[in-house]
Formats: C-alpha cells, structure tokens, sequence
C-alpha cells in the first residue's frame, strides 16, 4: 500500500504509555447482544434512502458493540506492573501507518456521506497496551480490535498485528489496513442509527437469531471494507499489486468457521458471530469490485 506521503489523520489518541489497568473486562460475542433486521433508511439524508444491515451490540443491550474482528476470543490477559515500556521504531511506523489508513477512511466515508446529503462524523482510534477503558467498560488486548459505539472510537492494541501474522498467517500493510477499514465500518452503522435500533429490537430475539444478525452485521462491516479499498485504489491509487490478496487472505484467516477448527477441532455454526472464511471474503470483494453502499446489504439476502 503506497501509504508513506498519505495524510495522517487528527483523530488519534495514543494511550500506549499508560499503566494497564484492569477492572469489569467485556467479552467478545458473549451470550447476550442485539442485532436488527435490514432497514429502509428512506429520506434520513435528504431523498436517499438506503437498505442497510445493522449492529451487534454485546452485554446486555447496553448500546455497545465490543464485535471485533476476532469474534469469540475470550480477553483473559495477564495484566503487567508498572508503566508500559516505549514503544520502538518499528511500533511508531505502524502506528503512523495506522493514522494515515483512518485518514483516508475519512476521505472515503466523507465523500459517501456527501453524496447522501449527510454528514459523516468521524470516528476517533486509540491505540493502546494490554488493557483500556472505553465508554463500554474495560477491555483487554485479547479480544482484539474494537468499535464502541458509546464513546464512537475504535480501539486496536498494535501487538494484534503480530498475531495476524504470525498466528494467523495473514501478513501484509494491506491486511492491516483492512482491520482498521472493518472497525471503522462498524462505525458507519452506528451514523446510519443501527445503535439505537438494536436496543428497540434485542430482547425480542432468540440466542440463535442473534447469532444470525451479527454475522449479517460483521458481513457488511467486511463490505464496507470492500468499499474502502475500491475507493482507495479507484480514487487515489494507493493499492499495490497483492494488496487485496492480504487483505482477503486476512478476512479468510479470521472466519469462524476456521478459529473453531483451530482452537477446538470442530465446527459448530449454530454458535458463528462473524461468519465463515467464505462469507468474509465474499463479502470484502462485493463492496471492493462494487464500491456502493447499497451493495454491501448482508441483511435483504437468503445466504448472506
């Protein structure tokens, strides 16, 4: 990804030098969430209307959707003593490279917005070590990078990029940017209103039919993704040859189909919160060869 004279966004806040601290620790697909059927979104920015999937909201319906990527990981880290170390080089470049990917996520969803007569209000990133605590409560590097719609932030510890890679076999800028593109569409559907629709909608659902909508609503998160980095490699260029590749061998690599397989040795789709490794890739290649909004609705089709 030629990244390196891209802007850097203002709506960054490095947390990395703080003390870890531990407390209530929300968990990642936990029993209780929300979710909402597909909704018509008709004249909410001026005469669009718009059919779109909406949210996960973990905990008993609090408002908050701690869906990260990594569905389903319990954050049961060992907290350390003391201030965290400084960070090195090579952790300053990536968090660098992570500033510049939300900038450009700024530039895309902006010019989306635009086009619907609305606004797009940009979200904020943290990045921190370990623990951190966050509108929705406190949370543990473990689970992953998350979006809380309480305080509208995505939170990502730097550390998760190694075990993509190296746990994962996902390396590559470009599957990097990818988490941040996912996040950060977790984001558009809280604007688009899906919070407050979930808390109107959650405790009418089944366990099963809860499990259903979030993989509708981490489907179109990977769409919006898409939609990203068609934008990014249409509009701008930015995209290098095998990009897309690390980018879909990432979204394969976290398909819960395939982190059962590998944490349990089995399957068991009863209880998927993210969708298989088929459907995230399917999903990330609708909204990138598509580059609409309207492509990316998870929640109007049989087989998402």
């Amino acid at each position: 990804m030629r990244w390196r004279d891209g802007r850097r966004s203002d709506n960054v806040e490095d947390r990395r030098g703080e003390a870890p601290r531990f407390g209530r620790t929300a968990r990642v697909g936990g029993s209780r969430g929300n979710g909402l059927l597909g909704l018509l979104l008709s004249g909410r920015f001026g005469k669009v209307g718009l059919l779109v999937g909406v949210g996960l909201v973990v905990a008993s319906f609090l408002g908050f959707d701690f869906g990260g990527i990594l569905g389903g990981v319990d954050p049961a880290r060992a907290p350390s003593s003391g201030r965290q170390a400084q960070s090195s080089a090579a952790e300053d470049d990536l968090a660098a490279f992570v500033s510049v990917v939300l900038a450009d996520t700024e530039g895309t969803w902006r010019a989306v917005f635009q086009r619907m007569g609305g606004t797009y209000k940009e979200p904020r990133l943290v990045l921190f070590r370990e623990s951190v605590r966050s509108a929705c409560g406190m949370a543990g590097s473990a689970m992953g990078p998350f979006y809380c719609p309480a305080d509208q932030k995505v939170y990502i510890d730097l550390s998760f990029y190694q075990e993509l890679r190296d746990r994962h076999g996902a390396p590559g800028d470009f599957a990097q940017a990818y988490v941040i593109a996912h996040e950060v569409g977790h984001h558009v559907q809280t604007l688009l209103g899906i919070s407050a629709k979930v808390h109107e909608w959650g405790a009418r659902l089944s366990k099963a039919e809860i499990n259903g909508l979030s993989v509708r609503q981490e489907l179109q998160a990977d769409c919006f993704a898409g939609l990203w980095a068609h934008s990014a490699d249409a509009d701008r260029s930015l995209l290098d040859a095998g990009d897309i590749d690390e980018a879909l061998r990432a979204a394969s690599a976290i398909g819960d189909d395939r982190l059962q397989r590998e944490s349990r040795g089995t399957v068991t789709p009863d209880s998927f919160t993210h969708g298989t490794s088929e459907q995230r890739v399917r999903w990330f290649k609708k909204g990138f060869t598509e580059g609409r909004l309207d492509a990316c609705d998870t929640f109007s089709v049989t087989n998402p």
